[in-house]
Formats: C-alpha cells, structure tokens, sequence
C-alpha cells in the first residue's frame, strides 16, 4: 500500500511525463506540417507565410474563449450560484474544505439535476467556480460530499482547467493546421519546387504529420485528462485525510445511472465522473475503446483509493 504522499508523487511523476511528451510530439507536428506548407506556398524554410496568420487568429480566438470559460460552461449547464441559507451543506462543505487547502473560497454553483455529479472550473484559484447538482446534494451523505468536493478544489490547486485548456487549444491548432494544408493540396495553386529533394521530403512527412499527428494528439490529450483525474482523487484524499468518503461517494455515482441533461460533448471531461452514464457504460469497453475515454474506469480509481494509507 502507498501513502498518500507516495501516491500523489507517483501521480504527479506520471502525468509529467504525458504532458512533456504531448508538447514535445505537438511541437515537432507543428514544425514539420509548417516547413511543408511553406514550401508548397513558395516560402523559404522557416518561414510562417499564411500558416502563422491562421495561428495567431486561432489562438486569440481560443484565448478569449479560455478567459470566459467559466461564464460559457455554466451558462451551458444551467447553473444557478449556490445560496448559503437554501444550499447549507454544499455551501459550507466547499467553504470549509478551501480554507484547509488554502484556496482562495471558489464560486459555488449548483444545478438542478437529480443526476450525481460535480465539476470545477475557472483559469486559476482566484477565478474558480465549483459546481455539484441537485441529486448530489440531495443522495450523498456529508462526509461523501466532502470527498468529491475535495476532487474538484484539488483540480483547482493543480492549476487542471488552466493545463487542459491549453492542451485543447494546441489539438485545435494542430487540426487546423492540418485542415488548411490539405484544403491547399485539393485547390492546387501552390508555388513550391516539387523538384527539390529537400522539398518532397518535407511535403512527404508533413503529409503524414497533417493525416496522424490531430488523432495522436487527441489521444494524449485523453490520456492527460485520465491521469489528472488520478491525480485529483489523491488530492482528495490529501486535503479530507479519509478516502473512504471519495470511495463511497464514486460507488454511490457509478451506482445512479441517470444521465446529466445539461451535460454535453464539450463540458463532460469537466464532470468528476462520464455525465452521459448508461449510453457508454453499459457496452463492454475494451482497452482500444478505453483509450478515447475521458475519464479512467471507476472501479480503477477505486482500487487506488484503497491500496492508500
């Protein structure tokens, strides 16, 4: 058995690893599908031609949806902020949790939903939002709650909104990199030399790059979702001191199969467990499927809560 430090560090070691090897794969896609799309517009090596113009749109783009990120989810989930006196035990739970992490206390929001589950979100602690629905509240004892909320204000501390989102923004970019250069090659038009070696070589592993590298870079991306998720029930555990709380509270969830309405393809990697229920969880998964699963299987992160001490 690991204690709780163990955990988190061994955690912590491992979602490093992912993510250094997902900015690593993501900046040599990039260099390799800019270096071939230059040439085929007629740009020497290096150059950024129409490619750094489509980025940088992009990016402020992504950027202003980052910065509101916040408003646009609960928007989308139809959240109402949370009132101390008509929502006491969510209130509290998140007030008194946040001061023992010594976080910043978060907007506490709630939706209601007789469905069980809870999200955070926000660009940083002093911008944090903690959301739970109605059926969470209402099905979940005290001490349960405090565990998935836990969940939730180590996502904040670990800064996961803020890394998530910039990972999003990169797969964004990457597929639209991809996009441009092979709506160009079906056009036709461009002026670059095919007869030079350097250049069909570029053209050749760009091309590859543009068909793989969006694909690859969504499965890291899953694969940095699944560990952070990891990483936050360890963090749960570290701030209540009690995993038997987040234990419970992950079985009683697993057990309510009602899907969450407000939920949606965009918000559900937010939610502490998949939103969408019995429409996945109900088919066999294999480990091929498992691979574009935004979450990992409850009952894996329940056997790493018990092997803590």
């Amino acid at each position: 058995m690991q204690n709780i430090y163990e955990a988190k560090s061994a955690n912590k070691r491992k979602s490093t690893i992912i993510v250094v090897l997902f900015f690593v794969f993501v900046g040599i896609s990039f260099y390799f599908i800019f270096q071939a799309f230059n040439y085929y517009l007629g740009y020497g090596p290096g150059g950024l031609g129409l490619m750094g113009v489509a980025l940088i749109f992009s990016g402020l783009l992504s950027f202003t949806s980052y910065y509101f990120s916040d408003r646009i989810v609960l928007g989308i989930s139809k959240a109402r902020e949370a009132d101390r006196k008509r929502d006491f035990e969510l209130y509290t739970v998140t007030e008194n949790l946040a001061l023992g992490a010594g976080l910043p206390k978060p907007k506490i929001f709630i939706i209601e939903d007789s469905a069980t589950n809870a999200f955070a979100t926000g660009r940083d602690p002093e911008h944090a939002v903690v959301c739970a629905t109605r059926g969470l509240v209402d099905k979940l004892s005290r001490t349960e709650l405090e565990g998935v909320i836990a969940h939730e204000l180590s996502h904040i501390k670990n800064y996961d909104i803020r890394l998530m989102s910039v990972v999003a923004v990169l797969v964004g970019s990457i597929a639209l990199l991809g996009d441009l250069f092979l709506r160009a090659r079906f056009v036709g038009g461009g002026r670059g030399k095919s007869e030079g070696k350097a250049g069909a070589i570029f053209m050749l592993i760009g091309l590859v790059f543009v068909i793989l590298s969006p694909v690859v870079a969504n499965l890291i991306k899953l694969a940095i979702s699944r560990r952070r998720e990891f990483l936050a029930d360890t963090g749960s555990v570290a701030i209540t001191r009690q995993p038997q709380g987040l234990i419970d509270a992950l079985k009683k969830i697993t057990h309510d199969q009602e899907p969450l309405e407000a939920a949606n393809k965009a918000t559900a990697h937010l939610y502490i467990t998949n939103p969408f229920k019995g429409k996945k969880d109900k088919r066999a998964v294999s480990k091929m499927a498992s691979l574009f699963n935004t979450h990992p299987p409850i009952k894996d992160r329940i056997k790493a809560l018990e092997n803590m001490r």
